[in-house]
């Protein structure tokens, strides 16, 4: 048991800062012996939780014995999160491309209707023309 003497001179519980012991990952989940090493270090399975979760991420504290991170790993990280942002610009842009397209196709489709009704009047105007001067005739 990680213990050492307390201040009263009886033994007080240590617990263990290190990241989950060894001996809790080779152990089968649920098993009677995992919950016992647990309490016999004070944790909670949230702690590990939480660690694995930094460790993960690369965020746990050097001072749980886990060497820091490399260069290597700080520009993986660093061009991970600008290609999330690159992607999040991507989708906005593409957004506003497909609404400037509709725009657009409505803006080529008014001067093409404009240019049908133009015709139109001037028929008009013709047939109304030709029906005056017949009728003068």
């Amino acid at each position: 048991m990680s213990s050492e003497p307390g201040p009263s001179g009886g033994r007080s519980p240590r617990r263990t800062r290190s990241g989950s012991p060894p001996a809790f990952d080779a152990l089968p989940e649920g098993s009677p012996e995992r919950g016992a090493l647990l309490r016999r270090e004070w944790l909670y399975h949230s702690h590990i939780v939480h660690w694995r979760k930094q460790a993960e991420s690369g965020t746990l504290p050097v001072s749980t014995g886990r060497p820091g991170r490399s260069a290597e790993s700080e520009e993986l990280a660093r061009l991970r999160a600008e290609n999330k942002k690159l992607k999040a610009d991507t989708a906005k842009l593409e957004s506003r491309n497909e609404k400037l397209a509709g725009e657009l196709g409505k803006t080529k489709t008014a001067p093409d209707i404009a240019g049908k009704a133009f015709a139109l009047l001037q028929d008009i105007s013709s047939s109304a023309d030709s029906d005056t001067n017949s009728t003068r005739s």
